[in-house]
């Protein structure tokens, strides 16, 4: 694709990157075949051809409109067209900055800014997140329908987490949502990789993964979150920590690209770069293990996985959670267009609801069709988003390998 910025504009290192992304595109349409707001809307405007085409023209003439935000608006990031792009468009780079920009350029109405501005100043924030989640469930049955099932409802801890000390350790980010709507994830995580002979350790100064920020176009503090990360991990990977895994694949995704989001920070470059390498989701940990301990744990039993778009799509992991539990016994049930977003998209059930609630009636209609006990999924916003409508239950995947790990080690 030719385009036309003008060199001053070119200054900006974001500008830069963002013309060369959009000269690697061929706008050959590919793409749109696996946009889920495209399949949804037939809007050119609404797949990945038509926002980089409304990119390019803001960038080329300065001048952003309501339109343009309301396109990029609607955008899931959930980065399919990337999987089926034939030139390589980093898409998901382009529409960060395309946000960014517009952002800068074009005033909100009063509404989306208060709610955009609430957002980010609590849901990053466990103690200011626990303290509106509580009055939300409290409150709950005065709330509308749609509303009441947004609320996560309130779960025990089943248990302490381990305490054995092993020579092999990994850090693990608590997160701020995971870590109070589903506490269970990670002392599950805790417990399998304990049978496994690791220890799994949580940087107490360690918060949000910066997602949140990054995709609300609140660069500036997507970064400040990134740098308070690697400051509370560099103590543990100098000791020795092997790895940091993620539970939550859109914050191991984020984290992995830690490196070139700070790539131009003189006193970070290097740390973040380090970050990312050494950065796994959990399912990598666990495909590399011996699991025959966990063999039979899922005899018998039928899933449905849900795989997440930032898990397929951004990390390129697809079929490795499918095939750590099909060897630890479990039985998957086939989902019709398994590569669809499920609507969740971090924000994108509050910010744009109605597209987010047709999603999710397609993706539960194609979970729910089969055989299944239970639907599985690997990122926290798909399982609360998932479980508010469905009629099975909904887990981390990690949760149904736990009750091996338990017995096993009894």
């Amino acid at each position: 694709m030719q385009t036309a910025i003008s060199p001053e504009h070119l200054v900006n290192p974001d500008i830069a990157e963002a013309n060369e992304i959009l000269r690697s595109c061929v706008h050959c349409g590919f793409c749109n075949a696996t946009c889920p707001t495209y399949q949804l809307l037939g809007n050119e405007l609404d797949g990945p051809r038509g926002r980089i085409y409304l990119i390019k023209e803001m960038l080329e003439d300065n001048q952003s409109s309501e339109k343009t935000q309301l396109h990029l608006d609607r955008c899931l990031t959930c980065r399919a067209c990337e999987t089926t792009c034939p030139s390589g468009v980093q898409y998901g780079r382009l529409i960060d900055i395309g946000r960014q920009i517009i952002e800068e350029r074009a005033p909100r109405p009063l509404w989306q800014k208060i709610m955009r501005r609430s957002l980010l100043a609590v849901l990053p924030y466990p103690k200011r997140f626990s303290l509106v989640l509580n009055l939300s469930r409290v409150v709950r049955p005065l709330l509308p329908l749609t509303l009441q099932r947004k609320i996560p409802p309130q779960r025990r801890v089943q248990s302490a987490r381990p305490q054995t000390i092993h020579q092999r350790s990994m850090l693990v980010l608590e997160g701020c949502v995971q870590s109070l709507s589903a506490p269970n994830t990670n002392l599950a995580a805790a417990r399998v990789l304990d049978k496994l002979g690791i220890s799994l350790i949580s940087a107490t100064k360690a918060g949000c993964c910066g997602a949140l920020n990054q995709h609300l176009a609140d660069i500036n503090g997507a970064h400040e979150m990134m740098r308070r990360n690697i400051d509370a991990w560099w103590p543990y990977i100098e000791q020795g920590a092997e790895a940091i895994v993620m539970s939550a694949s859109g914050c191991g995704l984020m984290v992995k690209e830690y490196g070139e989001a700070l790539k131009h920070d003189p006193d970070y470059a290097a740390k973040a770069a380090r970050i990312s390498e050494l950065t796994r989701d959990l399912s990598e940990i666990l495909i590399c293990e011996d699991l025959s301990a966990l063999a039979d744990v899922g005899k018998g039993v039928h899933v449905a996985y849900q795989s997440s778009c930032t898990l397929q799509h951004g990390q390129k992991l697809s079929g490795v959670v499918e095939a750590i539990l099909q060897k630890c016994g479990y039985t998957l049930t086939p989902i019709v267009d398994s590569h669809l977003c499920c609507g969740a998209a971090g924000t994108y059930t509050l910010m744009q609801p109605e597209l987010s609630q047709q999603l999710l009636e397609n993706k539960l209609n194609a979970l729910q069709q089969g055989a299944a006990e239970v639907i599985a999924t690997a990122n926290i916003g798909c399982q609360l988003h998932l479980e508010s409508a469905a009629r099975l239950p909904v887990k981390h995947w990690i949760e149904l390998l736990q009750s091996g790990a338990k017995n096993s080690s009894s």
